[in-house]
C-alpha cells in the first residue's frame, strides 16, 4: 500500500526548503535594494526594497502557515490548524495594499519636488533583483497549482520579477536622457502592478475565510453529480466550504429510499467527490423521504 504520510511528509519538507531559500535571497535583496535606494536616491528602488521587504513578511507567514497545517488534529481543534494558511494569505494581501498606499504616497511627493537619481546604481541593483525574483519565483511554480498560499508566493515573485524590469527600464532611461520624473512615474507604475496582484489575492483569501464555496468548485455540477448516482432520488442541504487553501469540505442530505447498497454507495460518493472536486472531507446523511426537511437546490 502507499504510504500517503510520506507524501504529506515531503510535500512539506520542499516546501519548507522553497520557503526558507526564498527568505533568505530576498532578505538580503532588501538590503542591497535599500542601502543603494538611499545612495542613489531612487525612489524606485525604494519602493521596491519596501515591497520586497513585505514580501519576505508574507513568505514567512505563508511559512508558518504551511507548518501549522501539518499539525494533527486536537481535542479542541478537530480540524487542526488547516485554516491558517487562508489567514496567512488574508494578512499578506493587507500587508501589500498598506504597502502600496506608503509606495503612492512617496511618489506623488517626488512628482512634485522632483530630485536626482544615479541611473547606473538603479540598473544594476534592479538587474540582480531580475535575478533573484526570476529564481526565487521558479521555487514555486510547481506547487502553486491547486494551493492558494503558494500560489500567492509565486505570484508574488512574478510580479516582482517584472517590477524589476519596470526598474532596470526607468535607470536606463535615466541615463540616457535624464528625466527626474520618470522615476516616480515608475514608482506609480510598481503600486498598480501590487495592487492588482493583491487584489485577486485579497479576493480569494476572503472568500475562503467566510467559507464560502471555494471558487473551483461548481456547487450546481456537484449538486447534479450526487443525484446521478445509483437509487438517489435527490440532494439539498448542500454545503461546500474550505478547511484550508488546499482542503475542502462538504456537508449533504441525500434522499435515497432504498437502504440496500448504502455503505459502498457512500464510499464511491466520498471517492467521487474526492477526485472530480477536490472535496477531501465528506460528510453524507441519507434520507427514506423528503420528510420537514426544507429543501436547499442551488440548480
Amino acid at each position: 500500500m502507499h504510504d500517503k504520510s510520506h507524501d504529506h511528509s515531503h510535500h512539506f519538507d520542499t516546501h519548507n526548503r522553497s520557503f526558507a531559500f526564498a527568505v533568505i535571497l530576498n532578505m538580503l535583496f532588501v538590503v542591497i535594494e535599500a542601502v543603494y535606494g538611499l545612495l542613489s536616491g531612487s525612489l524606485a528602488l525604494l519602493a521596491d526594497a519596501g515591497h520586497n521587504l513585505s514580501d519576505v513578511l508574507g513568505l514567512i507567514l505563508a511559512w508558518s502557515a504551511s507548518w501549522l497545517a501539518g499539525k494533527a488534529a486536537t481535542e479542541s481543534k478537530t480540524y487542526g490548524l488547516k485554516k491558517t494558511t487562508i489567514l496567512a494569505a488574508l494578512f499578506n494581501a493587507l500587508i501589500l495594499i498598506a504597502a502600496v498606499g506608503g509606495i503612492t504616497w512617496e511618489a506623488i511627493q517626488r512628482l512634485t519636488e522632483p530630485s536626482s537619481v544615479a541611473g547606473l546604481t538603479v540598473v544594476i541593483v534592479a538587474g540582480i533583483g531580475v535575478v533573484i525574483n526570476g529564481a526565487t519565483m521558479m521555487l514555486f511554480i510547481k506547487g502553486q497549482k491547486g494551493d492558494i498560499n503558494i500560489r500567492g508566493a509565486f505570484l508574488h515573485m512574478a510580479a516582482d520579477t517584472a517590477v524589476s524590469v519596470g526598474v532596470v527600464i526607468s535607470g536606463t532611461i535615466l541615463i540616457f536622457f535624464n528625466i527626474t520624473w520618470i522615476d516616480p512615474i515608475i514608482s506609480l507604475v510598481i503600486a498598480a502592478v501590487i495592487f492588482l496582484g493583491t487584489w485577486q489575492l485579497l479576493n480569494d483569501s476572503v472568500t475562503l475565510a467566510v467559507d464560502a464555496v471555494p471558487k473551483d468548485i461548481d456547487i450546481c455540477a456537484v449538486q447534479k453529480r450526487l443525484e446521478s448516482m445509483p437509487g438517489v432520488q435527490s440532494a439539498h442541504h448542500l454545503h461546500i466550504w474550505a478547511l484550508s487553501t488546499t482542503e475542502n469540505a462538504l456537508t449533504v442530505h441525500l434522499v435515497k429510499p432504498d437502504p440496500r447498497d448504502d455503505d459502498q454507495l457512500l464510499s464511491e460518493a466520498v471517492a467521487m467527490l474526492h477526485k472530480e472536486f477536490n472535496i477531501q472531507h465528506a460528510t453524507i446523511q441519507w434520507e427514506r423521504g423528503r420528510q420537514e426537511c426544507p429543501s436547499t437546490s442551488y440548480c
